[in-house]
């Protein structure tokens, strides 16, 4: 069986950016797939589910309520292996296209305070597994070290 395209990425060299993961043709038009990595595969704590489903809530809440990406977002929500999240927007898009978006969301999530959007037993099916706390300080170190002065090659997978 041939291998999908996430694993043919050098995990070891990985660092985290802002990636193209993949582009695929779908109904006439293009979805591209973001590498949203927040921590460093294999050499840096993953992040705890609690956090993770903060974020994800957060995030989808804010791309879907977005004046411009509300609409061509697809899908947002975390790795398996919990280093980051996958962003899924219809349009051909390159990583330093969402940038400005990102930093947005990121700033939204490490800003909020109050009520996580979803996070009720009717919204959710584990709704007591959320951690705003970390959630903020996540993003804000997502922010600090990453997104605010990216560099090209936090923009590439490595070779």
């Amino acid at each position: 069986m041939e291998k999908i395209a996430s694993f043919t990425i050098d995990h070891i060299k990985l660092q985290p950016g802002v990636y193209v993961s993949r582009k695929d043709q779908v109904a006439g038009g293009v979805v591209t797939t973001f590498d949203l990595r927040m921590t460093s595969p294999n050499e840096e704590p993953v992040m705890n589910t609690a956090e993770v489903h903060t974020i994800e809530h957060l995030g989808a809440t804010f791309l879907r309520n977005h004046p411009e990406f509300g609409s061509k977002t697809v899908y947002f929500g975390p790795m398996g292996c919990r280093t980051g999240f996958y962003l899924l927007l219809a349009g051909d898009y390159e990583s330093r296209d969402i940038v400005p978006l990102m930093t947005e969301m990121f700033e939204f999530i490490r800003d909020y305070r109050g009520e996580v959007p979803g996070a009720s037993p009717k919204d959710c099916g584990n709704y007591l597994d959320m951690n705003l706390g970390m959630a903020n300080y996540l993003a804000k170190k997502y922010l600090d070290q990453v997104l605010y002065d990216i560099k090209e090659d936090r923009l590439v997978y490595p070779e």
